[in-house]
């Protein structure tokens, strides 16, 4: 039986070390996995995992993940302003870094943001966020098992 939520990933700028992961996860505990994206993505041959291909525009694929998802849905994303809309709609939202958004911590992850485009528009900052390792894997793979156990513990209680 597969679990009574889904996750939403936002496959765009998902990496695939992070994809695999997913990708195993939605095998090992019976949860659908939805990719949605601007281009075509690979999904592996499981029962569990499909890909939704939505128009090039801007916030396409966030605007579809927000319109389908349901409140108890995990989404994985590294983008704030949807984050913050799937906390919105009562949903869970973590990064492909293993950071957890919620009620508590979206509104200064978002001004966090904010501070840091004025710095680099205003050429005081450069550069974005060191490129994903190991370690950065890892802490996705503890921190989406800990959130998956945590819903399936919610959902059978329901």
């Amino acid at each position: 039986m597969s679990a009574s939520f889904k996750i939403w990933v936002d496959a765009d700028a998902c990496p695939n070390l992070i994809k695999n992961v997913i990708f195993r996860l939605a095998d090992n505990r019976q949860v659908d996995v939805v990719l949605v994206s601007n281009h075509y993505v690979k999904t592996p041959n499981s029962r569990f995992v499909s890909a939704k291909q939505v128009g090039k525009g801007f916030d396409e694929a966030d605007n579809e993940i927000i319109a389908l998802m349901s409140g108890g849905d995990l989404v994985v994303t590294g983008d704030l302003p949807l984050a913050n809309d799937v906390i919105q709609k009562r949903g869970f939202a973590i990064n492909p870094r293993g950071t957890v958004y919620d009620e508590e911590n979206i509104k200064s992850h978002l001004s966090r943001r904010d501070l840091m485009e004025d710095l680099r528009d205003s050429g005081v900052v450069s550069g974005g966020p060191s490129a994903l390792n190991k370690k950065n894997v890892q802490e996705f793979a503890n921190a989406i098992d800990r959130l998956v156990t945590k819903l399936e513990k919610a959902s059978a209680k329901k």
